[in-house]
C-alpha cells in the first residue's frame, strides 16, 4: 500500500497480501483491516482503503483523483502512461509484457514529491549538487551512502513486491534488465530473486562517471593521496528472466522470448558495453537526473527482444528514453511514469531522442 497512488478495496488488498504471502483468507485481511483502522489504516469512503502517512515511511505518493491523470501519449509504436506503476501492473493483462528495461527510484528517497522539490530547487537534499570541474556543472547524483538500515529494508520491500506483481504479467522467458548501482544492486537482486524471477548475471556498463574518486572532505591538502570511494568506472544493469516453458526451443516458438538477440551471426549478445556519459545533446532534449545515453539504451533494448517481436516495458520511464530507444530500433513499447513533470518532459522528449543519431 506504501507505493499505490490510490486507495485500496478490501479484496484488492487481500488479492495483493496472497501474491506476496500465499493463500491468506479474505476474511482474515478484513478483519484486521477494521480491527487497525484508523489507527494504522484511514477508509477512504466505501470499503476502500489507505496506509496512513506515519506508516508510510514517507514513500505513499499522494491521492490522485481520476481527472489528474493525463492521457496517454503516443509516437510511432511507443505509448507513455501518466500512472503509478504498481496500479498499472496490477491491471495489466497477465502473460502481455515481452521484456522489461527500466532505470527505477533504486535509492526510493530521490524521487518522493519532497526530494523532488528540493531537486528542482536546486538544494539537494538527497540529492547531492557535486561542485564544478574543469568549468564544467555536474550532474546531480543521489546520496546512496547515506542509506540506513530502514532504508534499505524498505528498498527490499518495494523490488519484492514490485516483483509479485510482474512475475504474472511477463510472458515466460520475459527478460527483465533493471539498471542499478554496485552500492544497492545487492538488494535489489536479491528482492527481485525472492519474487519469483530467474536471475541471470548482469549487463556490464563500462562507464567513467564523476562519481567517487574524491579526496576527504575538507581535508583535500591533509589527505591529498586519498580517494574515499573508488571512482566508479562501471555500472551493473541486473538481468532477470522469467522462467522458460519447456526447452528454450519451446518458448521461442510459443512466446518468442527466453533469449537475446545477436547483434550479428558471428557475434552473440555480450554482457559488458562500452558506454559514455550522455551527452550534452540528449541532456537538452530530456534534463532527467538519470537519462542514460540512446547509444547503450538501444543496444540493451535491441537485445532484449530474440526474434525483434514483442512489447518492451519501462515501469519508472522517466524521460522516455528507454521508449525512444525502442521507437529507434523498430520495437512496440510502453513505458510508465507517475511524476507529471517527467511525464510531459517524455511528451516533448521521446521523438527526438528516437531520431538521433548514434
Amino acid at each position: 500500500m506504501k507505493f499505490t497512488s490510490n486507495g485500496l478495496s478490501a479484496k484488492q488488498i487481500a488479492d495483493r497480501v496472497e501474491r506476496i504471502n500465499g493463500p491468506t483468507p479474505e476474511s482474515s485481511v478484513r478483519s484486521y483491516l477494521r480491527l487497525n483502522s484508523p489507527d494504522v489504516f484511514i477508509k477512504e469512503g466505501r470499503g476502500i482503503y489507505r496506509l496512513r502517512e506515519e506508516y508510510s515511511g514517507g514513500l505513499q505518493h499522494p491521492m490522485v483523483g481520476d481527472s489528474e491523470w493525463k492521457s496517454p501519449f503516443r509516437f510511432g509504436k511507443a505509448t507513455l502512461f501518466h500512472a503509478n506503476s504498481f496500479n498499472w501492473l496490477d491491471a495489466r493483462q497477465d502473460n502481455s509484457i515481452h521484456a522489461i528495461v527500466t532505470d527505477p527510484p533504486y535509492g526510493l528517497q530521490e524521487y518522493t514529491p519532497k526530494e523532488q522539490a528540493k531537486l528542482r530547487s536546486g538544494k539537494g537534499g538527497v540529492w547531492r549538487i557535486p561542485p564544478s570541474f574543469d568549468g564544467h556543472a555536474r550532474s546531480p547524483l543521489p546520496r546512496f551512502t547515506t542509506l540506513n538500515a530502514d532504508q534499505k529494508a524498505r528498498l527490499w520491500d518495494f523490488f519484492f513486491i514490485w516483483g509479485r506483481l510482474l512475475m504474472p504479467k511477463l510472458v515466460p522467458g520475459a527478460n527483465v534488465v533493471v539498471a542499478s548501482n554496485p552500492l544497492l544492486s545487492y538488494i535489489v537482486t536479491g528482492a527481485l530473486a525472492d519474487a519469483g524471477l530467474e536471475r541471470r548475471g548482469d549487463i556490464i556498463r563500462l562507464v567513467t562517471t564523476m562519481r567517487g574518486g574524491d579526496r576527504p572532505k575538507a581535508a583535500h591538502k591533509e589527505f591529498a593521496d586519498v580517494s574515499v570511494m573508488p571512482r566508479s568506472m562501471w555500472e551493473p544493469w541486473v538481468l532477470f528472466r522469467k522462467p522458460i516453458e519447456g526447452r528454450v526451443q519451446d518458448n521461442l516458438r510459443k512466446w518468442k522470448t527466453g533469449g537475446f538477440r545477436r547483434p550479428s551471426a558471428a557475434s552473440p549478445f555480450g554482457d559488458v558495453i562500452q558506454s559514455a556519459p550522455t551527452r550534452k545533446i540528449e541532456k537538452s532534449i530530456a534534463p532527467h537526473p538519470s537519462l542514460k545515453p540512446q547509444a547503450f539504451l538501444r543496444q540493451v533494448v535491441r537485445g532484449v527482444l530474440p526474434l525483434g517481436e514483442g512489447i518492451v516495458v519501462d515501469p519508472f520511464a522517466g524521460s522516455g528514453s528507454t521508449l525512444a530507444a525502442a521507437e529507434a530500433v523498430g520495437y512496440e513499447s510502453m513505458g510508465i511514469e507517475l511524476d507529471p513533470h517527467y511525464f510531459d518532459m517524455g511528451v516533448e522528449a521521446i521523438q527526438p531522442l528516437a531520431e538521433l543519431e548514434v
